[in-house]
């Protein structure tokens, strides 16, 4: 049921409407997401975009194959990289990897969980990275990427550069639905990273602890937000985002659980979610467990595409 490839058509997607009072849904499609909305809420989304941090090399004089996922930048200059390497432990400090003639990497120091900080050489970082990087798709997608993936793995809105992945509730939003929705819209950053996608390391929910991820809420969207009779968040980055928001810009970790008191989010619009993901606490949190479960097993039963690529649900 993992969809591996968007439809032929952004909006496309089914939408399962979930009424959390009368704790019952409704087989929809994302079309029809603007009748859902009034004039007195405010949609939320997140304009960040996604870059092509998957970097495919080797170490010099060797054939083997070393992959390098960029996660964030640790450096004014944007050369230093927090980064996800493979395979690790043939990887130590001051090894050296290639990419292209004139794009490489230096390994500067080993992280726990297995990342490390690199430094990049290229006369223009951001111009190799753009060249020779390729799109960031999920471990379940199992192919490579392609040309479309740089554009469909990414909203249309998109504007600051930054996610390691795309807020993908975003990704179903056309010009056509975004011109009928009647709501105020607010645009936000929140910069995806691991802190999103990373799974839980404990069974014990209170144990986890998420990694960091960079947002900015402008005072024009804080003013909206503000302002609205209900905020409806698109996307569990947005949700984040607007339950931070107490500081303009910054970072954070907020970890979203069951028993958690929303402060000002109303309504959300979200894709299914990978089981024992800090996304699917987070769901479970706004919607109520028992029926965020009741709802997945009606999506796995009427076949919705799930996870980035796949159908979404919007609770109310």
């Amino acid at each position: 049921m993992i969809a591996q490839a968007p439809l032929a058509e952004r909006d496309g997607a089914r939408m399962l409407v979930i009424d959390r009072r009368a704790g019952t849904w409704t087989d929809r499609t994302f079309r029809e997401l603007p009748r859902y909305l009034r004039p007195s809420d405010c949609l939320v989304l997140n304009e960040s975009k996604v870059f092509p941090s998957r970097l495919i090399g080797h170490r010099p004089g060797r054939t083997g194959r070393v992959e390098v996922f960029l996660v964030e930048s640790v450096s004014a200059d944007e050369r230093q990289w927090r980064a996800l390497v493979r395979p690790g432990k043939k990887l130590p400090v001051g090894e050296r990897i290639e990419f292209s003639a004139g794009f490489g990497a230096t390994v500067l120091e080993r992280e726990e969980h297995g990342e490390r900080i690199l430094e990049l050489q290229a006369d223009d970082v951001w111009t190799a990275i753009q060249a020779h990087g390729h799109v960031p798709l999920p471990p379940y997608i199992g192919r490579g990427d392609s040309e479309e993936d740089r554009e469909r793995y990414q909203t249309l809105f998109a504007r600051e550069r930054g996610s390691v992945a795309a807020p993908t509730a975003g990704l179903h939003f056309t010009p056509r639905v975004l011109t009928e929705i009647p709501a105020q819209v607010a645009r936000v950053t929140l910069h995806v990273g691991l802190g999103t996608f990373q799974p839980l390391h404990s069974t014990t929910v209170e144990e986890n602890r998420l990694h960091k991820e960079r947002f900015f809420v402008s005072d024009e969207a804080r003013a909206k937000i503000n302002a609205a009779e209900r905020v409806v968040a698109a996307g569990t980055t947005s949700v984040r985002t607007i339950e931070s928001m107490d500081e303009r810009q910054g970072e954070t970790d907020i970890f979203i659980y069951p028993g958690y008191s929303f402060k000002r989010v109303g309504a959300m619009l979200t894709n299914f979610h990978l089981p024992e993901s800090s996304l699917l606490l987070l769901v479970c949190a706004f919607g109520g467990t028992e029926l965020m479960m009741d709802a997945y097993r009606h999506a796995v039963k009427e076949r919705y595409r799930f996870f980035s690529y796949g159908d979404c649900m919007l609770i109310l």
